[in-house]
């Protein structure tokens, strides 16, 4: 037997062994690509257990993250400091960092949270499209690594993998290196079962290098390695394999796939690998080959290291890795116009200003939308495109990939150097959930700008108009959702999405212009989450509390009480998330306990009562739009001062 096929049957060992302690997991897969992750880790994989971060190096993303096993043995094999065997002995249980499907804040090494599938696929996009950005602003001296992903046929089948795909191809990203793991093998049984097309041929299509081979044969699965980074476009690599190999009845069924294999069949598949020893037991002269493949990267990346302590763009390289970004110097004369003139705009137009703003003075922004681009309000002044012919492009367009652009996002905020922001409508977001809400899991930063935020949009009608999408994402815990009500909140928006480091953020804009309510810029009142806009200036006696285009309903509501001498102080509420952060002795005093308080929002009123009460008013829209201009909606479901006027009186008894 030789070293390369002992090496990969310590990945099988420790897969069978860990799934069978946990009565719980996915040996098949792990089993069936041992001998591809061993060749690619052995001979074509940049890395450095010692210094898992280090910015060159190649990405890895097990897009198949089922077969978690496959990574957290490869990480313990080669060196890593986690998982440790005892980590792998708790495999799934609680508090170990190997959990079901591998997560980027559990493991250094990790690069990614992947699970649902086709998402480590076009997360890896992502990664390869922020590597030849980077790559176009610094050079090959500084960023010259490539992206590897293993997926499996529900990574191909799941929709998103055919935009990520698609764009990759468009994109031509030669860095990209898919390994198919080509066992015609799904939970229910054969892919045959679901699926007949010809892979090669559709991502051929697309644009892709395809290559094929043997799965459990080195020397043919070296070759096609070599040839995939060799070809200048992005490349399959179909690896023939059988999915649990060695299990000795189970070997190639979807018996192998989802469950562990039982005491007798881990026994005899052992036996057929020529595996003599105990459970969760690897050789010292396996681990001491894998640890010195695991050590041989220091020298790579201390080269690498060399480079760029002699690089002039050592400082700015250096910041742009660490994230850093001087959100308030880049918004501060911007801010400053505003108070000395407010406008009249809708906040999709005043995103789009602060962009003209933002995006020169940050060069780690990196922009998109999904064929929207003038609906969004996405590109600034002057920002070239992102494409084959010009990489150091800062605008995206996604086409209409919403699912994909969302994904990518998220690969490109897991690799670093840029801060991604894509748009597209409101009620899109539907498409792209899974990704946003993957991006909440990983936390990390991407700006999610989604316009056409409510019945304000109008015409298009209800199946554009979105009325439960606010809560919806309301509902994805480390999420941040912004609405803000004019110009100045919507800059204050931007600068609070930025500097969140470990969460994603929605801008939620408006289709139609908005009145502005503010002129003062002292300080950033959306990072507040909710404040008082307007005190009451009779004795107080109702808080009505209102988002985005609806701030200026409540205004002119309050305006109508107050002229009957009904105090009404109003409350901007544009970020839920932030004011359920803020102390209790401040949301007592902006939302005061014995005072009738009213919400105003143009979607459903689901979740309103936490902070109106059950006494409160919720004044909004449970049941979809129509088809109208918009101010006609807003009287049609009494989204009005008057009506919200009448409402309240009646409350009250006036």
């Amino acid at each position: 037997m030789t070293e390369l096929s002992r090496a990969a049957n310590a990945i099988r060992a420790l897969a069978m062994d860990a799934v069978e302690a946990a009565n719980s997991g996915h040996p098949g897969m792990p089993m069936g690509m041992a001998d591809v992750a061993t060749m690619l880790f052995a001979k074509h994989l940049k890395f450095d257990p010692a210094a898992p971060k280090w910015p060159d190096r190649d990405r890895f993303v097990l897009s198949a993250g089922h077969g978690s096993m496959l990574i957290y043995a490869l990480l313990h094999l080669t060196g890593y400091a986690r998982p440790t065997i005892e980590d792998i002995r708790n495999f799934r249980q609680l508090h170990s960092p190997c959990a079901g499907h591998p997560e980027n804040t559990e493991l250094e090494g990790v690069e990614c949270t992947t699970g649902p599938l086709g998402q480590g696929l076009a997360m890896a996009v992502g990664m390869a499209m922020a590597e030849r950005h980077l790559n176009a602003q610094f050079g090959d001296d500084l960023v010259d690594h490539r992206t590897w992903v293993i997926a499996g046929d529900g990574c191909l089948m799941e929709g998103i993998s055919q935009e990520a795909i698609s764009l990759a191809g468009h994109l031509q990203l030669g860095h990209l290196n898919v390994i198919w793991d080509d066992n015609r093998i799904s939970i229910d049984g054969p892919v045959s079962l679901a699926s007949s097309e010809d892979m090669a041929a559709r991502f051929t299509a697309a644009g892709w290098h395809v290559v094929v081979c043997d799965g459990h044969d080195f020397t043919s699965i070296d070759a096609a390695l070599y040839k995939a980074a060799a070809d200048p476009r992005p490349s399959l690599i179909a690896a023939r394999t059988t999915i649990g190999m060695g299990a000795p009845t189970k070997a190639g069924t979807s018996g192998v796939h989802g469950s562990a294999l039982g005491a007798k069949e881990i026994e005899g598949a052992k036996a057929a690998l020529g595996w003599d020893h105990g459970p969760f037991e690897i050789p010292a002269d396996v681990k001491s080959w894998w640890e010195g493949l695991g050590a041989s990267g220091a020298a790579e990346r201390a080269a690498w290291e060399a480079r760029l302590a002699a690089d002039p763009q050592r400082a700015e390289f250096t910041r742009r890795m660490a994230g850093e970004l001087d959100v308030d110097a880049a918004l501060t004369d911007y801010l400053a116009g505003l108070a000395a003139n407010p406008p009249k705009l809708a906040s999709r137009k005043a995103s789009e200003m602060a962009l003209d703003a933002l995006v020169p003075a940050l060069p780690a922004l990196l922009g998109g939308s999904a064929d929207l681009t003038g609906s969004n309000n996405t590109k600034a002044k002057g920002q070239a495109i992102f494409n084959a012919a010009d990489y150091g492009g800062r605008y995206i367009h996604y086409g209409i990939r919403e699912f994909g652009m969302a994904a990518a996002m998220n690969g490109m905020a897991l690799h670093g150097g840029v801060v991604p922001f894509g748009g597209t409508f409101l009620v899109f977001s539907d498409y792209m959930r899974n990704a946003i809400r993957m991006a909440a899991i990983q936390q990390i930063r991407v700006v999610h700008v989604l316009t056409h935020d409510s019945i304000g949009l109008g015409e298009d009608g209800p199946t554009h108009q979105p009325v439960e999408h606010l809560l919806s994402l309301r509902a994805i815990p480390n999420l941040a959702v912004y609405r803000p009500c004019d110009a100045i909140e919507t800059a204050e928006a931007w600068a609070c999405a930025l500097a969140d480091t470990t969460r994603p953020s929605v801008l939620a804009l408006s289709r139609q212009n908005l009145m502005p309510v503010r002129s003062d810029v002292a300080a950033n009142k959306v990072a507040l989450g909710a404040y008082r806009l307007k005190a009451a200036d009779a004795a107080r006696s109702v808080v009505i509390i209102a988002t985005g285009s609806e701030v200026g309903v409540a205004m002119d509501t309050a305006a109508l009480l107050e002229a009957d001498g009904i105090g009404a102080d109003v409350v901007s509420m544009p970020c839920w998330e932030r004011f359920d952060e803020a102390d209790a002795a401040y949301r007592a005093d902006v939302l005061p306990a014995n005072v009738l308080k009213v919400s105003v929002e143009a979607g459903v009123t689901m979740g309103w009562h936490r902070h109106v009460g059950d006494g409160g008013i919720t004044v909004g829209l449970d049941r979809f739009g129509a088809s109208a201009p918009a101010e006609q909606l807003y009287a049609e479901f009494g989204i009005t001062a008057p009506a919200i006027a009448a409402q309240i009186k009646s409350k009250l008894g006036r």
